[in-house]
């Protein structure tokens, strides 16, 4: 017989949740009730969930009404402990056989390393899931990932927002529970203008469509984000163009609206003189409206925006969301012509004022850093040094415009028009922007080899002067994005095949930040060493991430990585290519022999304290064959490897070197290394320990485990 099964659902309606944070905290509290129903053993159907700017919900099919029987073991007393020497139950074996319910008698026994216990087995019944429910919402919404909870009323119960209705149905039933001082109920609330009464709930099935006929909210997500790209799209087509369907903005505009209604709108064509990126932000980044481009590809003085009330009198809505953005574009151009009125490169003297990080100094500090590193890039790649001192010095003399002290989100790209309307080369003026790339992870690298050069010197400049201070960061706290910095650093490096010496650079920036905030601050900071370490340390730890965790190098783990590491390769380029070639060497047939021997190797060589592993090896204390034909087998190809490494060929090195397979077999077979004669000892020593030096030279194979 088919066991019984009932829908659930559970909504908290809210005050307007943040719209950027929307969609995760709608994934994570269904994952919290999923997760929390799977660890009860609870099985059920199809999961949905709902998000609107009002309401987190989750409906669940099919939830059996009780618990599965769960199979429980227990193990008691060692027996010796259970039985007197007359053979009667001690007071802790009839303690053990009251805790489960039943007799000293009906206990097991088992056998184990340990002893023999006594042993109980039995069956729980399951719990009703109805008991178990509000207890995992509950648990689900604690673990809700909001940064900042806040109260309302003079109740104690906190949330992202004020919650003023629960609803909670098991089936046809209200199921009795109480969340944020509030009971559950079954009445939901449609949208706030056009359905504010409550709305009964029959059952959890009628949740989506009640709210929709009668409340006019799509309550799913993914449907109410289809409604407004096929509204905006269309709206834009009757425009006579094609909308920009930015991603973000379309997630972000979902989260604004219940009941979405696109809107078209028009500003004055005089805008269009702006440069394009000042319209996009203006309409995208503040008004949150969609651009539409025409035909040509560009830039109309159409718009579109997405209402959350169906009006009466749309004109009156069109008026009113041009009449707002009217002012913006207005004080847009105003900013523009008032910067154009001097050069990009006269704010440069005006970096001295403003202040990068108090114990660093200024822009102007900052400029002087980045274009010493910069040159010392630039040099090294064979570059021309003049564009890149000049991109320099302009990087950062948009932060003083007053478009980027009114739309900040635009630095860079201002100072890259600025400079072009100057008469900039466009390369210095493309560097300008490209020094900020990438921005986010999957953004464009710099495309100009100045941009690139200037790019990687900001990062480090950034990277090392915080490290200097010692203010790394630590779990989510980053304030000066110096993850982000690392890991554009790394794909710059990697992705345009630059085999810098990254070590040599992060010593050079991190001197150049230490003397700064010494004349600064008036304070010896950190030593050099040090700081070089940490901050190695932490670009090895964003390496990992762009080399194994993404699958860049397919087939390569942790361990993997780990035995490269321990080289500290001093170009990324250069490690990657170690990680390709131990990938592809651990595929051979004789990988796990030769692994093992460096692994023994290692272990040798660690409790010896006497050893010499840089001694050279006696040939004429050679006794035995096995040694011998190691000896001569390793100094057969050594010039080969020696080449080979010195090209980087770290594939083709290990795999010469896995001709060792056999006399290393036969070494370790027939060879005892820790000889009685200390001389002989001592090299049998030294020629395993030149063994492993030549794979150390690649990879440290002892770290892995096959």
């Amino acid at each position: 017989m088919k066991a019984p099964t009932r829908d659930f659902l559970v909504e908290i309606g809210t005050e307007e949740l943040p719209p950027l944070s929307l969609s995760e905290l709608s994934r994570a509290f269904e994952e919290g009730i999923t997760t929390g129903l799977a660890a009860q053993g609870v099985q059920h159907g199809k999961v949905q969930r709902f998000a609107t700017p009002r309401r987190l919900a989750v409906l669940i099919r099919k939830v059996p009404e009780h618990q599965p029987d769960q199979a429980v073991q227990r193990k008691g007393p060692p027996v010796s402990a259970a039985y007197d020497r007359d053979g009667q139950p001690t007071r802790a074996a009839l303690a053990f056989a009251d805790s489960t319910g039943t007799s000293v008698e009906a206990l097991q026994r088992i056998q184990e390393a340990k002893g023999e216990f006594l042993f109980w087995s039995g069956i729980k019944p399951g719990a009703a899931v109805s008991s178990l429910l509000p207890a995992l919402v509950q648990t689900a919404l604690d673990k809700l990932p909001i940064a900042k909870r806040m109260r309302w009323g003079a109740g104690e119960a906190t949330f992202v927002r004020p919650v003023h209705w629960v609803v909670m149905l098991w089936g046809k039933d209200v199921l009795p529970a109480t969340l944020f001082e509030l009971p559950a109920g079954r009445h939901t609330y449609g949208h706030r203008f056009h359905a504010p009464k409550a709305l009964p709930l029959a059952t959890p099935a009628a949740y989506e469509r009640t709210l929709l006929t009668r409340g006019q909210v799509v309550a799913d997500f993914n449907t109410r984000r289809e409604r407004v790209r096929h509204g905006v799209l269309q709206a834009a087509v009757d425009c006579g163009g094609v909308p920009i369907l930015d991603a973000e903005l379309l997630e972000e505009v979902t989260a604004l609206v219940e009941w979405p209604v696109p809107v078209t709108g028009r500003f004055e064509e005089r805008f269009l003189a702006l440069p394009e990126p000042v319209l996009l932000s203006t309409l995208m980044e503040h008004q949150r409206y969609f651009p539409v481009r025409g035909p040509n590809g560009q830039l109309t003085p159409w718009f579109i925006t997405v209402s959350n009330i169906d009006s009466r009198d749309p004109l009156q809505v069109r008026a009113g969301n041009e009449r707002v953005v009217r002012p913006r574009l207005s004080d847009a151009a105003f900013f523009h012509d008032t910067d154009r009125k001097q050069t990009l490169a006269s704010h440069a003297a005006g970096l001295a004022k403003v202040t990068y990080q108090a114990q660093l100094g200024s822009y102007a500090d900052k400029t002087v850093r980045v274009s010493a590193l910069a040159t010392v890039i630039a040099t090294t790649l064979g570059i021309d040094t003049v564009h890149v001192a000049r991109a320099a010095v302009l990087a950062k003399c948009d932060l003083l415009t007053q478009m980027v002290g009114e739309f900040p989100e635009l630095q860079g790209e201002m100072g890259r028009d600025y400079a072009r309307l100057d008469g900039e080369p466009t390369e210095v003026a493309e560097a300008v922007f490209e020094h900020y790339l990438p921005r986010f992870a999957g953004d464009f690298l710099p495309a100009t080899r100045t941009g690139t050069v200037l790019a990687m010197a900001d990062k480090l400049d950034t990277l090392a002067g915080i490290f200097a201070l010692g203010q790394r960061p630590s779990g989510t706290k980053d304030p000066f994005g110096l993850r982000r910095a690392a890991l554009g650093l790394l794909r710059i490096l990697l992705e345009a095949r630059l085999p810098l010496d990254l070590h040599s650079l992060v010593r050079a920036a991190v001197n150049a930040a230490r003397n700064d905030a010494e004349r600064i601050t008036g304070k010896t900071p950190a030593a050099a060493d040090e700081v070089v370490t940490h901050l190695e340390d932490f670009l090895f730890e964003r390496l990992r991430g762009v080399l194994v965790d993404s699958g860049r190098v397919a087939g390569a783990n942790s361990e993997m990585f780990e035995a490269v590491v321990v080289n500290r390769p001093a170009s990324p380029l250069d490690f990657e290519e170690r990680l390709l070639a131990l990938v592809a060497f651990l595929q051979r047939p004789e990988a796990a022999t030769l692994a093992a021997a460096n692994k023994r190797i290692a272990n040798l060589l660690r409790k010896s304290a006497d050893t010499d592993a840089a001694g050279t090896v006696d040939a004429a204390l050679l006794q035995l064959p096995p040694e011998q034909a190691l000896h001569a087998g390793i100094e057969r190809l050594r010039p080969e490897v020696e080449a080979q490494l010195a090209r980087g060929e770290y594939a083709a090195a290990l795999s010469t070197l896995s001709q060792l397979r056999t006399p290393v077999d036969t070494f370790f077979d027939g060879v005892m290394v820790n000889d009685t004669d200390p001389r002989i000892r001592q090299n049998r020593l030294a020629l395993v320990a030149g063994l492993r030096a030549l794979f150390l030279r690649v990879a440290d194979l002892s770290r892995l485990t096959l």
